[in-house]
């Protein structure tokens, strides 16, 4: 039985606790957030839990509370995810982050590694940073936590996470692959303004940065709710229309093109939903700017300004249930992987469809939004593989799209369990019209 440390008790955390608090190999959860109220009252709803205060900025304080764990599940900001993973090393246990992270960019600028691979032309200084982090992880930590025979995994939510290990799994229906789309569209439309249903900061900070894809086999910035794709599957009403968003997975599919892609060149992530749909009006008007500027005589900072102005995500039972109560104008969504490429010298779409609880029925099983309920289970899931050792003897550092088609079939083997399912459809790409 395995003893899990999760550290952060936000929607993400302390969904995966509540799993982790049901599942027969795990024998302790240590629950820790700098918050001790939040950590006492989900402490209060699990029967396997004890609760720590720590401090993410004190990597002693962290070391302290995963002395003897063997599994630490990071569910904190980005900015701690250096701390964490040092005192992962020092503990010498696994790893699972819920995120990348573009916060490591001053460690692989101090590094021996700097000097040996050239920054790509042409990004953004947001996608340098993001570019130098993901090095930094490959580069420097992965040996580090070879060496200790443990293994680290980012990017375990549902996206990045459920989705890539998904994408993962489309390639044992080709031969080599061309073309990846990953299409994310959150359908859950309150009556009210409410455009996001996680954190606000979180996502319109992803809104307000430069979009990124994986193109002729390079990296490079798009713009942000730029290059509409629509596409309207069985289960829709009407087409929907999804755009440029800054996300995760080109990044990694462009990193593991050769050898988890079969010779990838290009990768999209393309986005829809409420929050698409108030952040792409703002963006053209200057209004996610960080940059501060002077309006009838006072300094103002747009992106703030626009923020202080937008209703945090549910979090609690009491306020999802309003949501329920006044009815939703609509209750949907979709993730959707299409990977293009050839089979037996045939052109082949394969299209997977992930399909999850809505907003109502993930409240009705588990007292949370659909959200919140897809990344936190998706989390777990990533644990699952731990608890249950079906990484075997793999240790060093890997991205979620790295699993093993025999990992890709446990993984979504735990999945059902939960009523998140895949349906597979192979098919002719000129079935497929923007």
């Amino acid at each position: 039985m395995k003893k899990v440390l999760v550290l952060g008790v936000g929607a993400q955390g302390s969904a995966a606790a509540k799993r982790l608090d049901k599942d027969p190999g795990v024998s302790e959860i240590i629950v820790a957030d700098y918050d001790a109220k939040a950590v006492d009252e989900l402490v209060a709803e699990l029967t396997k839990a004890k609760g720590i205060r720590v401090d993410a900025t004190d990597i002693n304080s962290i070391i302290a509370a995963a002395e003897g764990v063997d599994l630490i599940l990071n569910a904190l900001a980005l900015t701690f995810n250096q701390n964490v993973l040092e005192a992962a090393l020092a503990v010498k246990t696994n790893y699972q982050d819920y995120n990348g992270t573009d916060k490591l960019h001053e460690l692989w600028d101090e590094s021996e590694f700097s000097s040996q691979y050239k920054v790509p032309e042409g990004f953004s200084p947001e996608t340098e940073r993001w570019w130098k982090s993901y090095m930094a992880m490959f580069k420097i930590y992965a040996p580090k936590f070879k060496e200790i025979g443990k293994l680290a995994i980012f990017g375990t939510g549902s996206a990045p996470g459920l989705i890539c290990a998904a994408t993962k799994y489309s390639m044992r229906y080709l031969d080599t692959c061309d073309t990846i789309y990953n299409f994310v569209w959150e359908g859950a439309y309150a009556k009210r303004f409410q455009p996001f249903w996680w954190s606000p900061i979180t996502a319109m900070s992803d809104m307000s940065d430069p979009a990124v894809a994986f193109e002729d086999g390079k990296i490079l910035d798009t713009v942000p709710f730029s290059r509409p794709v629509k596409r309207q599957y069985d289960y829709m009403d009407e087409p929907v229309i999804f755009r440029e968003h800054c996300h995760d997975e080109p990044f990694q599919y462009a990193f593991n093109a050769a050898t988890e892609f079969k010779g990838l060149k290009n990768a999209y992530f393309k986005y829809a939903g409420a929050g698409m749909d108030f952040a792409s009006q703002l963006y053209p008007a200057g209004l996610l700017s960080h940059e501060e500027e002077e309006y009838n005589g006072q300094k103002i900072v747009p992106f703030d300004y626009i923020m202080s102005h937008i209703p945090p995500a549910p979090h609690f039972k009491e306020d999802i249930q309003e949501f329920i109560d006044e009815g939703l104008a609509l209750d949907s969504g979709c993730m959707v992987i299409e990977s293009y490429g050839k089979k037996d010298g045939k052109d082949t779409l394969v299209e997977v469809h992930v399909s999850a609880p809505g907003f109502v029925e993930s409240f009705e099983l588990a007292g949370i939004t659909a959200e919140m309920y897809l990344t936190g289970q998706s989390g777990y899931l990533f644990s699952k593989l731990f608890i249950n050792d079906d990484f075997g003897d793999m240790s060093g550092l890997i991205s979620s799209d790295m699993l093993t088609q025999e990992q890709c079939d446990k993984f979504f083997e735990y999945a059902a369990e939960l009523k998140i399912t895949l349906d597979t459809k192979i098919k002719d790409p000129k079935e497929v019209c923007d």
